[in-house]
């Protein structure tokens, strides 16, 4: 079963911008591209490097220690093969920015998780 989290508020990221949540000691990014909200394990399956503060070209998201290049809508590398990041699933649910994790404990709606705006 999936747990539905509470990571932000409806609205409260413009197209651009990002934001780091930290969710029972995991850390993941949510990123706005073109009024999508995209989510990420903020971990970079090369080498785990924060990707947090990658360049963001499009919807591909470079990382910033060794400059692999995924796309957020996939979580691959463009081109064929390689490696992928973990993609979270997140919509709107009412006011809120709901993302969906895996886990033994499903719940309706999690309390809202500790954030930080990157």
């Amino acid at each position: 079963m999936s747990r539905q989290i509470v990571v932000g508020v409806a609205g409260e990221l413009e197209p651009g911008q990002r934001k780091l949540a930290f969710i029972d000691g995991r850390s993941i990014v949510l990123f706005n591209i073109d009024g999508t909200i995209h989510a990420i394990d903020n971990s970079c399956p090369h080498n785990g490097a924060s990707l947090a503060s990658g360049q963001l070209e499009g919807c591909v998201l470079r990382c910033p220690a060794h400059g692999l290049r995924f796309d957020l809508r996939t979580g691959c590398m463009p081109g064929a093969g390689g490696l992928s990041l973990t993609t979270i699933p997140v919509r709107a649910v009412g006011l809120n920015l709901v993302v969906s994790l895996d886990g033994p404990d499903a719940t309706p709606l999690d309390a809202p998780a500790g954030s930080a705006t990157t």
